[in-house]
């Protein structure tokens, strides 16, 4: 008996832009985008727009018809706007996902189609479902409109929904046909929102980057502040450092089971179910974060004057470090439900638990298990870090 070995390879390129005012008339950024494969013929876009942003800009959709209509030689909508819900909700609504599949069908969007998708990261991830499963695949043009949507969420290669009591539990890898990050759409974004994304730069720094931490720590008071100038530097920096383990890890499909840019997520994915999506996802990150750095410590990885540094700037930026949810459930002293989230973040990694903890400020370890006495002390921790201040 013998086997063929079939290989196949795949190159896989998109833009991500950084511009200021995307639907004004005279910004080439979005056309250019949709056109730069086949710039000779007219392109058919569907454009999917997140309520609260919709709210925020009230002449956005105005924008978008005009933009289409300026240039109409390049562009063509596919139907009217669509105004839908965001946020986690978004991602929760099975119907919700059935009723855009339906749109896109009503539309007769095609493979050659694209679907812009305006919104934060939880609306990114369910209407880039949405295309990925029509036909196969529409291309997906991503407009994040968030400081998580734009520094991490939006630019990389996954989307997917919650399902089955659990965390994109369906989903798919399609990297985005463009991304287009406008600065303009960060100035209406409600300060908690804006704070909450700042967690993904402080995770991508820890792992990736001391300088970047550096400067974090340097800048944390006019980040709190959500002074534009900073802002807009840690929402480049960090997809740079993003698109870089992207391009650089060798896994961008995550295969295998290390996740190093999921620093933080064992606990951060759990305590999002636990608060039934009451703690953003930024919120929950720099908890899980706050948790892994102390239980670095705690193994002996990580030194205490580094913990503390890390605690400290997302204490400045903003968060707070302890939540209700990570308590033992009823009076019996029961283990805190956050620890069932390391086994069901192996499920979902595959294969043996993977986790990163970090060695040092911009080096992060791969460790293949978790004590619980050693968690239940880093959560004792942080629990009285909390109580005093």
């Amino acid at each position: 008996m013998s086997a063929h070995l079939q290989k196949i390879t795949v190159a896989y390129e998109y833009p991500v832009y950084f511009t200021a005012d995307l639907f004004a008339a005279h910004n080439p950024d979005l056309v250019e985008a949709v056109a730069r494969k086949e710039p000779g013929r007219r392109h058919r876009i569907f454009a999917v727009v997140e309520r609260a942003v919709a709210e925020a800009r009230p002449r956005l959709l105005g924008d978008i018809r005009a933009y289409a209509e300026c240039h109409r030689d390049r562009l063509e909508l596919a139907a009217d706007p669509l105004v839908v819900e965001g946020g986690e909700a978004a991602k929760n609504d099975a119907a919700g996902l059935a009723r855009l599949q339906g749109r896109f069908q009503a539309a007769r969007m095609d493979r050659q189609s694209l679907v812009v998708i305006v919104g934060g990261g939880a609306l990114l991830d369910m209407a880039g479902y949405a295309a990925a499963t029509v036909h196969r695949g529409l291309r997906i043009v991503r407009v994040p409109t968030t400081v998580l949507g734009q520094n991490d969420a939006g630019i990389g290669v996954k989307n997917g929904i919650n399902a089955y009591g659990a965390k994109n539990f369906l989903g798919t890898f399609a990297p985005p046909f463009a991304v287009l990050n406008d600065v303009r759409f960060l100035e209406t974004l409600p300060r908690r929102e804006a704070i909450a994304g700042m967690a993904e730069a402080v995770k991508v720094a820890l792992i990736r980057d001391a300088a970047f931490f550096g400067w974090l720590t340097d800048h944390a008071t006019a980040l709190a502040l959500c002074e534009p100038e900073a802002v807009a530097h840690l929402v480049r920096r960090c997809a740079e450092l993003h698109l870089d383990h992207i391009a650089t890890s060798g896994d961008p499909f995550e295969l295998g089971s290390a996740r190093p840019l999921d620093f933080g997520h064992w606990a951060a994915h759990k305590l999002e179910s636990l608060s039934t999506h009451r703690l953003r996802h930024g919120e929950a990150v720099a908890i899980g974060m706050a948790l892994d750095v102390l239980y670095s410590q705690e193994v002996g990885l990580l030194r205490a004057t580094a913990a503390e540094a890390v605690l400290g700037l997302l204490e400045r930026l903003g968060f707070r470090l302890w939540d209700p949810c990570l308590e033992p459930a009823g009076a019996d002293g029961a283990r805190p439900a956050v620890l069932d989230g390391l086994a069901e973040f192996r499920e979902h990694l595959g294969g043996e638990l993977t986790i990163t903890l970090l060695r040092e400020i911009g080096h992060g370890v791969e460790v293949r298990e978790m004590r619980d006495d050693l968690v239940l002390r880093a959560l004792d921790r942080l629990h009285r870090r909390d109580a005093g201040r």
